[in-house]
């Protein structure tokens, strides 16, 4: 914490002393949370000594009572009613911490999930697996997979996720893929599902899929090089596939190209354990194009907040981009 017992004199507005202003608002705001006498008179204090001081108060208190953080702190608290909520508020920030952590750490809290998958990952990590008939699957980060292979069946399960899968040529039984809404029959292949929110998308790097739509009655064939998603209504249209981005994911890497700001945070949520926040709107649709490390999902984001000219507030398991 800043020490404030001296506060200075106005200083001229710039990048800079905005973002020196911002990051001791959010100073202030754990500080104020339970204050001294003595805390609440350097506040004053710092508060009165420049403009940019109480417009960066003013945005940091802003965001934190906003709905994302809120509710967070809500999901952590629940059950629980209006009233209780209302006590809770003036610690809705460590809450929403805390329950960054428990939300982010431990992404399957579902226990039907748990007791049905064979293999679970955590957000950030990928697993490798290898199963009895000898096919290799990669699971991405959050995802849920379980296989059942003997003599009598191939079949296979994604539960959320995503999965990259190489399966050996086979005279008996082709394997049978579940993933929420296709089911794909699949020999001698190489492809990736990802099936996230309800829709699935299969990608063939080679070899063909026969795909099923489980909630609608129809069938295709997939070949290589092509990409398809699926929902509750069927297939969409055919797409082509650009492996060396589509698929980057396989070898750790990330992968833009002139993609808004928006889906690219939405896709580096699924590998940071926390919080990505976008307080500023006007970032959302900055094109961005990039190679990443999907390991690395905080250096992403600073390098991102350098090419945009954002600022990066960082806590534990939460990163505020304004």
């Amino acid at each position: 914490m800043t020490d404030f017992h001296s506060a200075e004199p106005p200083t001229p507005a710039g990048p800079h002393s905005s973002n020196l202003a911002m990051d001791q608002a959010l100073d202030w705001l754990i500080e104020l949370e339970h204050p001294t006498q003595e805390q609440v008179r350097q506040f004053h204090q710092w508060l009165a000594a420049s403009p940019l001081n109480a417009q960066a108060f003013e945005k940091a208190q802003a965001l934190w009572n906003g709905p994302q953080v809120a509710q967070c702190a809500q999901a952590l608290a629940a059950p629980a009613k209006v009233s209780r909520l209302a006590r809770l508020r003036p610690h809705w920030k460590p809450l929403a911490t805390a329950a960054v952590l428990v939300l982010g750490l431990f992404s399957f809290s579902n226990l039907p999930l748990r007791l049905q998958a064979d293999h679970l990952t955590l957000v950030g990590e990928r697993q490798r697996l290898q199963l009895e008939d000898g096919s290799k699957v990669l699971l991405n980060t959050n995802s849920a997979f379980s296989s059942d292979i003997d003599d009598h069946q191939r079949v296979a399960r994604l539960y959320q996720g995503e999965a990259f899968f190489e399966i050996p040529a086979s005279r008996g039984l082709p394997l049978e893929l579940d993933a929420g809404p296709v089911r794909a029959s699949v020999r001698d292949t190489v492809f990736a599902v990802r099936y996230l929110d309800g829709i699935a998308q299969i990608q063939v790097q080679r070899g063909d899929i026969d795909l099923r739509a489980t909630h609608a009655d129809q069938r295709i064939r997939l070949s290589a090089g092509e990409s398809i998603r699926v929902g509750p209504k069927g297939f969409d249209q055919r797409a082509k596939l650009d492996a060396g981005k589509d698929l980057a994911w396989v070898e750790g890497r990330l992968v833009f190209e002139n993609c808004p700001l928006s889906q690219v945070l939405a896709e580096l949520r699924r590998y940071y354990p926390g919080w990505i926040i976008n307080s500023n709107q006007q970032l959302a649709n900055v094109a961005v194009t990039g190679n990443y490390r999907l390991d690395q999902p905080l250096d992403v984001l600073r390098s991102l907040a350098h090419i945009t000219s954002a600022r990066l507030s960082e806590f534990p398991a939460l990163v505020i981009l304004n």
